[in-house]
């Protein structure tokens, strides 16, 4: 009998096979995108002209005396007003563009099974939604974090996130909290918090996604709240904060802002506008995003501050 290392299969192999073959593909993978919670879960407000004015009400401790008595001790009843604040902050637009540029000879014949341009436009709408929820949260002039009430702001206790610290920050934000907001590395941090006590915290789902509450108020999770000036810190420690919001307008809360009825508008506040084509047949297109951010009243959103991620505990 033949030594079957010495066998030779007498047929197509799969070498020879393969230019042959139909390969399945997929659409490009962004790995950079987030499912940008955020944008999904704030409510936002679509403006005329890019700018929104917020009227405030002078803040006092009775803003008008009232007559209120089973017997009147008077026949006269309080007259007043309640005053405006006579300079109140105005938030303008700010846009995040880019141009992109895609050459017609490759879009003419490489677009089987997937459009070039449509997937080029696809890929850069999604890089400035990323960037528009950086900025939500980081704008030196809009952002979240900017924009904290120096009485709404506390410190961490011991580092890490613990559930005094978020108690302490539903304190500050107590009518109606809609949900926390935290880099995952945090909420993990949160979690052995909870474990090492022994309140682990329960779970639901809200608008598609899985979170963890405390005391019912979700923690959403971002990649965009820092650590240590990173999206994704290598080491396991690090610093970082977690914000406590109420949203909506009717609220008095945080809203976004965007620019309504945007000509070309390919989704809310971003248009898409084709620039024409060059002599060297590159089609050209530019991507503009406008957005803002406004808190309406400055028990609307507080900030638990440095924020260790890296305490981890032996349970044995």
């Amino acid at each position: 009998m033949a030594d079957q290392k010495d066998t030779i299969i007498n047929s197509l192999n799969a070498a020879q096979a393969y230019p042959l073959a139909n390969i399945t593909k997929t659409r490009p993978q962004f790995g950079a995108v987030t499912p940008r919670w955020l944008t999904k879960l704030l409510e936002f407000k679509g403006l005329e002209s890019g700018i929104y004015r917020v009227n405030r009400v002078v803040e006092g401790e009775t803003p008008l005396d009232v007559l209120c008595s089973q017997t009147k001790k008077s026949d006269i009843i309080p007259d007043g007003y309640i005053q405006y604040e006579t300079e109140p902050r105005e938030y303008r637009l700010n846009s995040i563009s880019t141009i992109l540029n895609v050459n017609t000879a490759v879009q003419d014949v490489y677009s089987s099974p997937y459009d070039q341009t449509g997937e080029q436009l696809a890929l850069a709408i999604e890089s400035l939604r990323e960037r528009q929820e950086s900025q939500l949260i980081n704008n030196d002039d809009y952002g979240l974090l900017k924009n904290v009430p120096d009485k709404q702001r506390i410190a961490s206790r011991t580092g890490a996130p613990t559930p005094d610290d978020l108690d302490e920050l539903i304190s500050k934000v107590w009518k109606e909290p809609s949900f926390f907001l935290a880099h995952p590395r945090a909420i993990a941090a949160f979690e052995r918090e909870c474990t090492r006590r022994g309140v682990p915290p329960v779970t639901a789902n809200i608008a598609g996604g899985t979170f963890i509450l405390w005391r019912g108020i979700p923690l959403i999770p971002t990649n965009k709240l820092l650590v240590d000036g990173l999206k994704e810190p290598e080491g396991e420690g690090g610093k970082t904060n977690i914000l406590l919001l109420r949203t909506g307008e009717a609220r008095r809360g945080v809203i976004g802002l965007y620019q309504a009825g945007l000509k070309d508008e390919r989704s809310r506040g971003l248009a898409v506008r084709f620039r024409g084509i060059d002599d060297k047949g590159v089609a050209s297109y530019l991507l503009s995003l406008y957005c803002s951010a406004a808190i309406l009243a400055d028990d609307a959103i507080a900030v638990l501050e440095d924020v260790e991620v890296g305490e981890y505990h032996d349970y044995d």
